[in-house]
Order: structure tokens, then sequence, then C-alpha cells
């Protein structure tokens, strides 16, 4: 390798044909130091390997579709620069308990199947005004912060350790995203919402190792969440 020259160590996998995974190394040239995982990735495909699988979309670190693992963490690839990372070497991985579709591709059906689960629309219980908006208080809307930034790019998803022993547990993802609505003045559905986290693979199940915290690439809290959503359990409990 030259100082104009950055390695890329990929995981390679096509069910189709390999019987083995195995990682795939190219080198691309370095002469930008804003370069991004992404636009190297793309350089590959377009220059030296254009069989590379891989997702990405808006380029903007808003979709959330080109999540996968780069030098020991999910991250971004978009907005992850290859010089921030200090290493001559970018070695990636696809995202985890997921199943590999080819490469760096993955199956995100179960993910979206749990994100279908939680019912992640207003749900007012409630005849709505005839104003075209429910208007909300600045209190209630404060309420939503750090919560309607979810991306669904799966970094969570695939850091918990929990959702890789248990399928059906929901995952830092729904709880998140139930916060969100259980914190909405707006939504009327929170006694359904909460009887969807308080369940055999609800909060209960999450072990507390804030992995998903760590990675997520908003700076969300999805263990703030489930120990919120907890605590609402509890209440609810106490009062009855």
């Amino acid at each position: 390798m030259t100082n104009d020259t950055i390695s890329f160590n990929i995981f390679r996998f096509n069910p189709a044909s390999d019987k083995e995974a195995y990682f795939q190394k190219y080198e691309i040239p370095f002469t930008r130091k804003d370069l991004t995982v992404l636009e190297g990735l793309v350089y590959i495909q377009q220059h030296r390997d254009d069989s590379l699988a891989f997702r990405s979309s808006c380029r903007a670190a808003v979709c959330g579709s080109c999540a996968m693992h780069i030098n020991g963490k999910y991250r971004l690839a978009c907005n992850t620069l290859i010089s921030k990372l200090n290493t001559k070497t970018v070695t990636i991985r696809p995202l985890a308990h997921m199943a590999i579709q080819k490469d760096l591709f993955v199956d995100m059906k179960p993910f979206w199947e749990k994100y279908e689960q939680i019912k992640p629309y207003l749900m007012p219980g409630r005849p709505l005004p005839s104003e075209w908006e429910q208007i909300q208080s600045t209190d209630e809307r404060s309420k939503l912060n750090g919560l309607i930034d979810c991306i669904l790019c799966a970094c969570c998803h695939s850091s918990c350790p929990i959702t890789a022993m248990h399928e059906d547990y929901l995952g830092p993802m729904s709880f998140l995203n139930i916060d969100r609505f259980v914190s909405d003045s707006r939504d009327g559905a929170r006694q359904e919402r909460l009887a969807i986290v308080n369940s055999e693979n609800g909060v209960w199940r999450c072990h507390s190792v804030f992995n998903c915290q760590e990675v997520c690439p908003k700076d969300l809290n999805p263990t703030g969440s489930i120990t919120s959503l907890k605590k609402e359990i509890v209440k609810d409990k106490i009062r009855s």
C-alpha cells in the first residue's frame, strides 16, 4: 500500500455459488481526506468488481440503508470517513443476525416484520379534530425529541446480543419507536403499546448491554427508551 491508496477487505458470500464465506481485498485510490467508505465501495463496484453487492441510497445519513460493520463497529458507510478510521485497511462485514443474500446485502424482512408488529403509526383512539392537524404544546412536542429521529438502519438490532439468541425478541429499534408513540400526546393506544412490550419477547428480556446506544449513528438512546417503558409498565401495575 502507498500513501495514495487504501485497502478494502470485504466480506464476500453468494449463497447460490459459495460453500463458505471469505474476505476479498481491493486497493483503491485515496486522494481525498473526505472520501467515505461508501464512495470506496462504489469505486470498487464500478472499477474493480461489479459483482460486489451492498445497499445504499441517499448518501446523506438519512435513509439508513448503507449500515454495515466497519472496522469493528456498526456504522453508516455514507458518513464514515476513511481518514477518521486511522487505518490502512478498511474491513467490512454485513449486518448481523440476518440472512445474507449476497456479500454485504442482508435479508431485512425479519427486521421490518418487527417494525410492523409495533404498529408504527398514530392511533388516536378518539374522534379527530375538524382542523387539518392535531395541535401539540411546546412541552408535549419536546417529549419526542430524540425519539423521532430513528432512521431504521438496524445498527442497534445487529449489535444487540439478545437478538442473536432470540429471533422473536422485538429488539432496541422496536422499543425506541414504541416509546416514541407512548410519549406522543396525540396517540391514544398507550395500553395496547405497553402490552406489546410487556411480553416474553419485550423489554424484560433486555440485558442492558448498551451496545444499541453505542452504535446508533444518530446518537439516540434505545436503552433509555427500554427503561422508560419498564417504568410505565410498573406505574400501571401499581395503579391497578
